[in-house]
């Protein structure tokens, strides 16, 4: 394939839900942070060409000696977040040069595999934007006030996971509809959606959680021993 790919990796979160004194990214399961077995997992895929990491400024320099330089990784760009995660994602965006295909991905799921990230990046090549997600397996209600309004379709319900793909230039041209609309989303095909792309779903697996609480670290210490 002679596309060039970047991989985005979003690292900026404080993690306040974890409750912890460092960003939950940096969290260290058998001496090693979590952020270190997410990059591993873009460094090893055949089709990654660069891989942007971004993350606040207070960790810059932590990653730069601490990552890159302890674990000799190159072709890693680290650039400052912004705000919020989608104003990381954008800046990430800009960074990149001479990019056909980009992926964005959360700093915390490393349990993503290598497949899937080739899957991902093939459907792309097919000029479709394309998401990992997989199919909710319990009944989802909306409410209001605690009282139920409606019972949705589970048959047509995804959960959807990163790595999310896109062309780099439908990628861009979303970022810039949102910001010249102040448009929020908490994921980047949703930006997509709104100018009414066409979004390709990948089945992935249950494993590739996103590290948010206590339990998900205590889980991802197990899911790593079996990978050992």
């Amino acid at each position: 394939m002679s596309q060039r790919v970047a991989v985005i990796i979003v690292a900026g979160g404080k993690g306040l839900r974890m409750g912890l004194n460092i960003p939950k990214q940096y969290i260290k399961i058998n001496n090693k942070p979590i952020l270190l077995y997410t990059i591993d997992k873009f460094y090893k895929n055949k089709y990654i060409d660069e891989i942007v990491l971004v993350v606040s400024k207070d960790y810059i320099n932590f990653c730069k000696h601490e990552i890159l330089e302890n674990y000799k990784y190159n072709n890693i760009n680290i650039i400052e977040g912004g705000k919020e995660r989608q104003d990381s994602v954008y800046n990430g965006l800009r960074s990149l040069k001479n990019v056909d295909i980009v992926l964005v991905h959360d700093a915390v799921r490393p349990f993503v595999s290598d497949n899937e990230i080739s899957n991902l990046i093939c459907e792309t090549n097919k000029n479709k934007s394309c998401v990992l997600g997989v199919k909710v397996k319990d009944t989802i209600k909306i409410s209001k006030n605690n009282i139920i309004e409606e019972t949705l379709d589970r048959n047509k319900l995804w959960a959807i996971q990163t790595p999310q793909s896109f062309k780099y230039e439908t990628l861009m041209k979303a970022y810039e509809n949102a910001i010249k609309n102040n448009i929020k989303a908490t994921d980047d095909a949703t930006l997509l959606e709104i100018l009414q792309e066409e979004i390709y779903i990948i089945e992935g697996n249950y494993n590739n959680i996103k590290i948010t609480t206590i339990e998900d670290l205590e889980y991802a210490k197990y899911l790593l021993f079996k990978e050992d």
